[in-house]
């Protein structure tokens, strides 16, 4: 049974949103919605024109490059810290790749055209968001790196860690095929790389759900590149940020206010 929350809580959740300029808040403010974005929902799909750009408050969404045999792999993640439809800030009204819900919540969305008015009109608010850019950048670039170079062990410690930085549990609700596809690697390779956290205390795998039991242990064991885009990130917007173990939302540095068709579409209510 498919459990939906309540409410999508305040759009300030998502940082980008809370770190507005005022003059852009008000502005683009009546005209946020709350959506609710199921599991393996596909909120674009590659080379659809974006119509509305995403802020999440509490889903998770992939970027996932899907190649014309089936494969595909997540190249980016997004939470609260940002927003789905970054090719639009760069000039673009479509891009190459999926955007697809890794994990089940909410997200406030907003017309494109209304976010590229904002974005011509006010330096502030366009200066916040090429940080966020170059931030996305930095994570896209070390996917590909770690997914050429490190073991599918370490690309599954980089995964879950990047994801619980987005959420405020310790939980993830993730089948291993779901895990297989983020990391354009076989099941079974997910399966022993699973066992292998296990068995070092690291984590419980159970029907469909990763514990996280030693954190500390896990980045210990997961290569560089969860710290080079987590530093990268904190040092363009200063989030996440991690307190005792558990994510706090935190204030974006740059804040000027003063106060493979396997995937559904989010319009046509396609479900896999």
């Amino acid at each position: 049974m498919n459990i939906v929350a309540t409410s999508a809580g305040p759009p300030r959740d998502n940082l980008l949103l809370g770190a507005l300029p005022d003059d852009s808040w008000e502005r683009l403010r009546p005209n946020l919605q709350p959506i609710w974005l199921p599991p393996r929902q596909a909120i674009y799909e590659a080379g659809a024109k974006l119509t509305h750009v995403y802020f999440p408050t509490t889903a998770l969404v992939s970027s996932l490059g899907v190649m014309s045999d089936g494969g595909s792999a997540a190249i980016a993640l997004t939470g609260y810290e940002g927003m789905v439809g970054v090719a639009l800030l760069l000039g673009s009204d479509s891009m190459p790749n999926w955007a697809v819900v890794q994990s089940a919540g909410w997200a406030y969305r907003i017309r494109s055209a209304l976010i590229q008015k904002e974005f011509g009109r006010n330096g502030n608010f366009r200066q916040l968001l090429l940080r966020y850019v170059q931030a996305r950048i930095t994570q896209v670039t070390q996917t590909a790196l770690c997914n050429r170079h490190h073991s599918v062990d370490q690309q599954l410690c980089r995964w879950i860690l990047q994801s619980l930085d987005r959420v405020e549990t310790n939980e993830l609700a993730m089948t291993q095929d779901l895990i297989a596809t983020m990391l354009g690697v076989r099941r079974e390779g997910v399966t022993e790389a699973a066992g292998n956290l296990q068995r070092a205390g690291l984590l419980q795998y159970q029907r469909g759900r990763i514990t996280v039991q030693n954190r500390a242990g896990l980045e210990a064991r997961c290569c560089e590149c969860y710290e080079v885009v987590r530093k990268e990130f904190n040092r363009l917007l200063r989030t996440p940020q991690r307190m005792s173990g558990k994510i706090r939302c935190a204030t974006v540095a740059y804040s000027v206010h003063t106060n493979g068709s396997r995937y559904s579409s989010t319009e046509q209510s396609r479900r896999i």
